[in-house]
């Protein structure tokens, strides 16, 4: 079944300010939430829903790219963790949004501020380089990251700072009286845990560096400067129950050597000689998806367009592909020899060489505005 909308999600037009958008996670949030709705496998998805929409939509990149290109800009890399991957729980969502209510967590309904949070690893960035071909058929890619990891004999014991609950309660008088809030504890950032030993070769919190070969999934139609993400292939964070960071993909487009990409449709220059122009021709061009015979008509004038239909990109959002544009340039020789430079002489003043252009004959910006029309 397809997603809904974002915006809908959360009931919130698309101009919304980042605290609209907020205040309206809040409110779902609130209404939805686990704690106040036991049992409830509906409202547990609709909690989740809103927690998606809300952690695309409260990121200022993340909320460009939808905007553009719709649910397919996280298509297609999502490795199988993090929202829209399928590995989404709530205790992902609890520990990523836990500071929505300002400071008190998540709580307030049947003791759920009590939640220890689950450290996140740190993302990652990689540049990824792709030819026109690729990003017209999609391509799987394997790329080598060196990540941090959990190393092996690692001990950890309970943190003696919020004695195991991730949190840390502080008293504040207000003119309300005395408020208590619970704030996430900076000794172990919220897991409960620190390290109680550690084996050699590892950093302050018992990592180690490991290489590794990642499959990235790249959708056909992808554009310079996407940022696909891979769940869960970041650096990892230490703590039994962390989560890894996440693998950022940026891609970066080759400039083909004789096709000009524009939007979906890619351009081609071919050029032909005079007698071609004159006779009419038959011409194989190589397009993305192979090869086609393309026939040149007697009379071809220079600057004249031929579009092969559906030939050229795919849409990222699933909106139909491109065309194929062929612009004719008649090549005209620059070294004659006294035959053909007498034979040009003579056709210089014959009628049938004098330009006589159509009123029904389109000027170049014509032709460049029915190409977009």
């Amino acid at each position: 079944m397809a997603k809904q909308d974002y915006y809908q999600t959360l009931g919130v037009s698309k101009s919304a300010s980042a605290a609209e958008i907020k205040k309206a996670y809040r409110k779902k949030a609130i209404k939805y939430h686990p704690d106040k709705n036991p049992d409830d496998a509906t409202a547990e998805g609709k909690f989740k829903e809103a927690a998606e929409a809300y952690e695309i939509l409260s990121d200022d990149n993340k909320k460009a790219r939808y905007d553009q290109y719709g649910h397919a800009a996280f298509e297609g890399a999502q490795g199988g963790g993090g929202f829209g991957g399928g590995g989404m729980n709530m205790d992902d969502i609890f520990s990523q949004f836990g500071d929505i209510f300002g400071g008190g967590g998540f709580g307030g309904f049947g003791g759920g501020g009590q939640r220890q949070a689950r450290v996140k690893g740190t993302n990652m960035r990689i540049r990824v380089k792709l030819t026109l071909e690729e990003i017209a058929k999609g391509v799987e890619k394997k790329v080598k990251v060196r990540r941090k990891i959990q190393a092996e004999g690692v001990r950890y014991k309970t943190c003696t700072t919020c004695n195991g609950s991730g949190q840390q309660m502080r008293v504040t008088n207000t003119i309300l009286g005395r408020m208590q809030t619970a704030t996430t504890c900076g000794t172990c950032q919220g897991s409960g845990e620190i390290i109680s030993s550690k084996p050699n070769g590892t950093d302050a919190q018992g990592l180690v560096v490991k290489e590794e070969t990642v499959s990235i999934n790249i959708p056909a139609g992808v554009t310079e400067g996407v940022q696909l993400k891979v769940g869960g292939k970041g650096n990892e964070a230490p703590g039994k129950n962390s989560l890894s960071g996440d693998l950022l993909v940026l891609i970066e487009e080759i400039q083909h050597q004789t096709l000009k990409r524009e939007g979906t449709n890619v351009h081609f220059d071919l050029y032909i000689n005079l007698s071609e122009a004159v006779l009419g021709e038959s011409k194989e061009i190589e397009t993305l998806s192979g090869k086609v015979k393309i026939k040149i008509e007697s009379g071809t004038q220079s600057g004249k367009i031929l579009r092969l239909k559906g030939k050229g990109l795919p849409s990222i959002e699933r909106y139909g592909t491109g065309d194929f544009l062929i612009h004719i340039n008649v090549w005209t020789p620059q070294e004659l020899n006294k035959e053909q430079r007498q034979f040009f002489e003579k056709m210089k003043s014959d009628d049938n060489f004098t330009p006589s252009p159509k009123k029904s004959d389109k000027s170049f910006f014509e032709k460049v505005k029915d190409m977009f029309s």
